[in-house]
């Protein structure tokens, strides 16, 4: 059979990334971030599509060059559609659509949540076995998403629960803002966390039927504690940060794991993975650890290059659809709304 090269193109927030596989096996992968945004504690949207065409033509040119691969080997090229921010996938899109009638190749349109959980399947060699078997449960967790996910098939995934509301990351980049700590949160608060106590504070946890999730609750018991500490002492937070930050994710990972646990209850799947830029976080990653030792569980966790945003992942789920002959038409638009169809 003759070898499958895949370019894959993710633009779906700040993170402009370009990767090149072949057979599934990732040769390059290739991430500019945007630093523009920390002064304004979050992504503004304009300047992220500013910054996505800035940077698309050489991420794509370094991919390519890193991979030893020419742009007329190419089979297919994959891009992330939906959902993120409308500007910054419109970069992608209008690039990949241009790139691939260019070549006269086949165009491949990719579920930005979807290319989260494939990221598993990524293949470092072609001797890597490391995918979950099928069907497998994965806990979704980023800044725009917290769902749980039974994973049938690539191109079957059952959505069994979902946040109500904000999302895991999100709850965490806002209470990191809300103690002056900066942009983006995640990092922040896990490194504080690691020397805090987690167990200092009590803060607001939902009680929502079935396997959604709610973060909103939490959030406002954070603020409104925070803002109570604060009246007695001005130096609170400075004084405090560290046992902030560990009470925080302690409570935001409960919240994550009890769930989780429900639904492997419920299925009977003891194959459980994680997935998304929350998947970064030490302890999350050490709940995994704990409940599988505790329950049985069969655990897979990414590698740090895999959690955050990035084309690989797009790439892998391209890959997969090329070898169904699951093309796009160039006019299908990007969409901006999270849906998993």
């Amino acid at each position: 059979m003759e070898d499958v090269y895949i370019l894959g193109i993710e633009s779906s927030c700040d993170d402009t990334s370009a990767a090149v596989l072949r057979n599934g096996v990732l040769l390059s992968n290739v991430t500019a971030s945007q630093e523009v945004h920390r002064a304004y504690g979050g992504v503004v949207p304009e300047l992220a599509s500013r910054a996505h065409q800035q940077n698309v033509v050489p991420v794509v040119d370094q991919a390519l060059k890193r991979a030893g691969v020419s742009k007329e080997q190419l089979s297919a090229v994959a891009f992330t559609r939906g959902p993120g921010l409308m500007g910054s996938l419109l970069v992608g899109v209008s690039f990949a659509k241009g790139f691939a009638r260019s070549l006269g190749i086949p165009l491949i349109d990719v579920n930005h949540l979807q290319g989260h959980v494939m990221a598993h399947f990524i293949k470092e060699s072609d001797d890597d076995m490391s995918a979950p078997p099928l069907p497998f449960i994965c806990l979704l967790v980023s800044g725009g998403n917290s769902q749980i996910v039974k994973v049938n098939a690539y191109n079957d995934m059952q959505v069994l629960g979902q946040t109500i509301d904000d999302a895991a990351g999100e709850a965490i980049d806002k209470c990191s803002k809300v103690m002056g700590l900066g942009y983006p949160g995640g990092p922040i608060i896990d490194k504080l966390a690691r020397q805090g106590n987690s167990h200092a504070y009590k803060f607001a946890e939902p009680h929502i039927q079935g396997l959604d999730y709610s973060f909103s609750g939490l959030k406002t018991s954070f603020l409104y504690s925070l803002r109570d500490w604060v009246k007695e002492d001005p130096d609170f937070v400075e004084h405090h940060k560290e046992d902030l930050a560990a009470s925080l994710e302690f409570t935001i990972v409960d919240i994550l794991m009890k769930k989780l646990k429900l639904a492997v209850k419920q299925t009977g799947i003891r194959h459980v993975a994680v997935a998304g830029g929350v998947s970064a976080n030490t302890g999350l990653r050490n709940a995994f650890h704990e409940y599988s030792e505790k329950y049985g569980w069969t655990i897979y966790i990414p590698k740090f290059s895999y959690t955050t945003d990035n084309a690989a992942m797009i790439g892998i789920t391209g890959y997969y659809k090329y070898l169904d002959k699951d093309f796009c038409p160039i006019d299908k638009p990007a969409f901006s709304k999270v849906t998993f169809k």
